[in-house]
């Protein structure tokens, strides 16, 4: 079990706000995760990767190929009071879920 944070590369965001984003997205992630897999991925200790993906275009691609794998995917999105526009694609997560599951979308993926 992991979960995996895929960052929106093209927006080369601040340290305090990657942060930030990266942190919504885990928390988005965790929520929208079945019972078991969140009981699971928390004895498990949480395992979380976090990986750099080239643009929004891609993050909303991942987005629908784990919607179709069943794998539980959200999009993060800006409220836009600092550094980027209200909307703009910041983070996706994806899982907690089965590592393999995860592999199979991300595996070609950078780590950030």
């Amino acid at each position: 079990m992991k979960q995996v944070i895929v960052v929106n590369g093209a927006l080369e965001l601040p340290a305090g706000k990657l942060a930030a984003q990266v942190a919504h997205a885990a928390v988005a992630g965790f929520l929208a995760a079945t019972d078991s897999a969140r009981r699971r991925w928390l004895e498990e200790g949480m395992p979380k990767v976090v990986l750099r993906g080239p643009d929004a275009a891609e993050l909303e691609r991942l987005r629908e190929a784990a919607g179709a794998a069943g794998i539980p995917a959200e999009l993060i999105t800006d409220a836009g009071r600092t550094v980027v526009p209200p909307g703009t694609v910041t983070c996706l997560a994806l899982g907690p879920e089965e590592n393999p599951a995860i592999d199979r979308l991300t595996g070609s993926l950078p780590l950030l």
